[in-house]
Order: structure tokens, then C-alpha cells, then sequence
């Protein structure tokens, strides 16, 4: 499943290409065509993320409110683009052209691996494998033609005079009214980089919930009403670099881990949303950061090493399972 920085950097790509246009909204699929035709015609006004989130704005006038389009990507979910397509310039790492960056997520190259090459400004989302499994084995049209016709099962079509953007496979795509949103935004827990609350009050936030509960550590990172936007990878990462085991209560945390805990993510998050990749291993330098920009298995400490051994201490990693998701951890340093 896509984790926050994915969610944010499609926030970002939005911001920057069809904020400020008119938008022609579709469902070529047919399975959303009552709420593309809510959207339909009015200019997209804003666009943030919060946790796995997109939130999407539309104008309205006084007879007419705003409308918000609410998508949560799921596990199979993702958002193709085409078009004059330019990133935030706070992206580091998106420097191509839309046409050669068209690799990993769902490109024709670069695509053997899930999660491999994140940073694509073409398509965000799900991994092609993922896709394949669910059955969306088409990609994109490479066609000089814009806009190009709809290929597979697009949910949703965003267009305007200059860009493009299609949704495929969303677990989530409903419109929303301004009192929908914000009951949605008070269910959710904190996100370092939304714009609901400042970094102290949304620490504060993530450390209350998680100190209260007796729930385990690793399934209250997993809780999107606890923090908003983790995963497994971040989740595993996270406890590994904290040296926390993911099976000690919330409850039993001290303060200074839980505060250190969310400082972690807000630094780790940061780096997912400029990079495009899920860096967790710091200090990588030349030839090292530049393997594990290409390839998931330099980039991460314990996530998917099930039976290797730890890079600091040599256990092998562990692999179990926490509310039916895998869990990874080293024995030996998370005690």
C-alpha cells in the first residue's frame, strides 16, 4: 500500500499542475460518473494530504458549495500522469522529463521489483506488480495525442487545457462537503506535513494517543488514528531505529521515545516526500546512496530481510505477523 510521502509528493504534483485551472472530471470507467459530474467544470482550488488522504478542492459560489474530492488509494490504487507535467521545486529528486520517468510504479522499465524507483512524477501509487496482481495490466497511452484516450480502468479523469491526471483502482473516491472533511481530518491522527496544526501541537497529539493505550507499539503506528500516513516499511524501520520492540505496550514507552519515535518519522517523511523513496539507512554517501536510490534492498534496515543478517548486530531479521500484516524485526537489537 502506498505510505504518506507517496500521498504527498501526489498532493504536490496536483498543487503545481491544476490548482488554479478549470477541470473537466470524468469517470470513464462509469463506476464514478455522479460524482465526476458534481466536479465537473469548476476550477480545483486546493490540494493536501494527510496521512494516506488526498484531498482534492473544487470552487463553488454562494448557491453552490465547494466540493472536495476524497481518494484513498488502498493497496491496488494509483494516479497517472500526462501532459505539461512539472514537479514542486521541494522535490529533490524528480529532475526528468515526464516521458523518461515513466519507470517503476507502472513504467515499462525498472519494474521488476514493488517499490522500486518511487520517484516517478508519471504515476504514483501502487507498484506495477501490485497492479498486475489485481488484474490492471494497462498502462498508460504513449501517444503524442493529448489528451489520450482512457486506457484500463480509469475511475476518475482529471483535465485541463495542459495536464493530465487518471485514477485507477482506488479504495476510496468519494466527494466530500467542507463538514465531511473536517470530521474525516478530526478521525485522523497527526501528519507532520499537513497544514491542520503545527509540529509541536501534532507531536503532542501522537504522544498522548500512543501513551494511553496498551495496545502494541507496532500496531499503533499501523493506526491511522493514532499517526497518520506510516506503513509497514516506516513502521518496521522506525522501531528498528528507535531499538524499540514492536510488541512493548504504548503504554510502556517513555515520553522520550515516543517524542523520539515522531521526530524519527518526521525526519524519515520529509526524506520520502523530496526523494520519492523510503531512505531509512542515514549517512549514505556516493555509490551506497546512489544503490539504494535504485534498489529497496540498500535502502532499509530490517523491512524485507526476513532471515539475513541484522547490519548492526548480525540476529537474523525476524519475520512475524501483527494484525494480519508482516512484521519485521531484529531480535537482537529490539529488546
Amino acid at each position: 500500500m502506498p505510505e504518506g510521502h507517496s500521498v504527498h509528493r501526489i498532493a504536490r504534483q496536483f498543487a503545481a499542475n491544476f490548482v488554479g485551472s478549470m477541470a473537466a472530471v470524468s469517470s470513464p470507467q462509469g463506476r464514478f460518473e455522479v460524482g465526476a459530474a458534481e466536479l465537473d467544470g469548476r476550477e480545483m482550488t486546493s490540494s493536501q494530504a494527510i496521512g494516506k488522504h488526498l484531498l482534492l478542492g473544487f470552487d463553488g459560489t454562494a448557491t453552490d458549495p465547494e466540493r472536495v474530492l476524497h481518494v484513498h488509494l488502498g493497496i491496488y490504487g494509483a494516479w497517472d500522469f500526462t501532459g505539461a507535467i512539472s514537479i514542486d521545486p521541494t522535490i529533490l529528486a524528480a529532475k526528468a522529463a515526464v516521458g523518461a520517468a515513466r519507470m517503476g510504479q507502472t513504467g515499462m522499465r525498472g519494474a521488476g521489483v514493488d517499490g522500486e524507483h518511487e520517484d516517478s512524477i508519471a504515476s504514483i501509487g501502487a507498484p506495477r506488480l501490485a497492479r498486475i496482481r489485481a488484474g490492471e495490466q494497462e498502462l498508460v497511452s504513449e501517444t503524442a495525442d493529448f489528451p489520450p484516450e482512457p486506457v484500463g480502468q480509469v475511475r476518475v479523469r482529471i483535465l485541463t487545457p495542459t495536464a493530465l491526471a487518471d485514477l485507477r483502482g482506488p479504495t476510496v473516491c468519494e466527494v466530500l462537503d467542507d463538514a465531511q472533511v473536517h470530521a474525516l481530518a478530526a478521525r485522523l491522527g497527526p501528519d507532520p506535513e499537513a497544514l491542520t496544526e503545527t509540529r509541536a501541537q501534532a507531536e503532542r497529539r501522537f504522544v498522548a494517543r500512543a501513551s494511553r493505550s496498551k495496545q502494541a507499539i507496532g500496531q499503533l503506528l499501523m493506526d491511522q488514528s493514532v499517526v497518520a500516513g506510516i506503513g509497514n516499511v516506516y513502521r518496521a524501520e522506525l522501531l528498528f531505529r528507535a531499538r524499540i520492540d514492536p510488541h512493548r505496550p504504548g503504554s510502556q514507552v517513555t515520553e522520550d521515545e515516543l517524542r523520539g519515535l515522531w521526530r524519527d518519522w518526521v525526519k524519515l517523511l520529509r526524506i520520502g516526500v523530496e526523494t520519492g523513496q523510503m531512505l531509512t539507512i542515514d549517512g549514505l554517501r556516493g555509490a551506497k546512496r546512489e544503490a539504494a536510490l535504485a534498489n529497496r534492498a540498500d535502502r532499509h534496515w530490517v523491512y524485507k530481510r526476513e532471515g539475513l543478517p541484522c547490519r548492526r548486530c548480525g540476529t537474523p531479521i525476524a519475520l512475524e505477523t501483527m494484525q494480519a500484516r508482516k512484521l519485521y524485526r531484529c531480535p537482537g537489537c529490539q529488546l
